[in-house]
């Protein structure tokens, strides 16, 4: 089978992961139970996941020339990602993300607040060289914490040698009407899909409304994940809720949204049926939540396919 090629062109972000039994309110301290840092960034976990899963990877991006940076590139490398085309700012820090894990009932909630650093000084200048590499790869994926004018660079180079291409939609912002009609496929969270659209997702009634909403807007597939739930997919025509897998205790779901959209388009590039993309993705980000911090909680094709199998599920490839 054909190792499909994909291009990630977004962030690196150092995780400084603190643990606490509930989350401070306004002007309160807490006492932690835990610290610890990790590799992370949306892009940079994007990519991450889709080398691990057995994809041919390309992470576009930029550092702070310090110890964090030093360390976002070495862990990317370790996955197998090429690193090579990571530029490293002389003005801007690697960027951070400060993450709170309040544990309740066995279950992990999640709250983060990032500092984007060298992510936002990424230029056209330095991604110029996409416009005739692009076509190299058969997906191309972006995310927005990196400046929307280069997102709407990487997606016009994209269409214009016919690569798909993936938008990850988070952390929210506006999409710009320029980046609509590049778009193959959309991926926003539940509430990410409520500021894009102005629906409260709440259900799978409501996951639908917004999906048509959203694909009224020219974009071919809308994907809305919905955390413990699982996901749906719809494209103006079909709608289809994939389940998440059952009996999964969440330890920290950081990073389970860009688990499952490395999974799916690396599922995608190698010929799955969108629906049975979404299975593997699904998979693929239940396995991600049982683990600690974003890098390293992300799985290997290996770790998937067994679990598959041991749930009654075949994996396709």
């Amino acid at each position: 089978m054909k190792q499909p090629k994909i291009l990630v062109v977004g962030s690196f972000v150092m995780d400084l992961i603190v643990g606490c039994e509930r989350f401070p309110e306004e002007g309160e301290t807490v006492i932690g139970t835990s610290f610890s840092t990790a590799a992370g960034g949306k892009g940079a976990n994007q990519a991450v996941q889709a080398a691990r899963l057995g994809a041919k990877v390309t992470m576009v991006g930029k550092v702070g020339d310090d110890d964090f940076g030093k360390r976002l590139i070495a862990t990317a490398a370790e996955a197998g990602v090429d690193t090579s085309k990571v530029l490293v700012s002389r003005t801007q820090p690697s960027a951070v993300g400060n993450i709170q894990l309040e544990t309740k009932n066995g279950q992990t909630n999640n709250r983060i607040c990032v500092v984007p650093g060298a992510n936002m000084d990424i230029t056209l200048d330095d991604i110029a060289f996409l416009e005739e590499e692009i076509a190299e790869y058969d997906m191309v994926i972006i995310q927005f914490e990196i400046p929307m004018e280069i997102n709407i660079a990487v997606a016009k180079f994209a269409a214009a040698k016919g690569v798909p291409l993936m938008v990850n939609a988070a952390p929210f912002a506006p999409v710009p009407e320029e980046l609509l009609p590049y778009i193959t496929y959309i991926s926003p969270n539940e509430h990410e899909a409520g500021e894009m659209t102005g629906i409260k997702v709440t259900d799978l009634a409501s996951a639908e409304a917004a999906v048509k909403k959203i694909v009224s807007t020219g974009i071919d597939n809308v994907i809305i994940t919905l955390g413990s739930r699982g996901a749906v997919i719809g494209d103006g025509k079909e709608f289809v809720f994939s389940p998440a897998a059952k009996g999964v205790v969440s330890v920290d779901p950081t990073a389970a949204g860009d688990s499952f959209v490395g999974a799916f388009c690396t599922a995608i590039c190698h010929g799955l049926s969108k629906e049975k993309a979404m299975e593997f993705a699904n998979q693929t980000a239940s396995v991600t939540v049982t683990g600690l911090g974003a890098m390293p909680s992300l799985p290997t094709l290996e770790q998937v396919r067994k679990i598959m199998i041991e749930r009654g599920l075949a994996p396709e490839f």
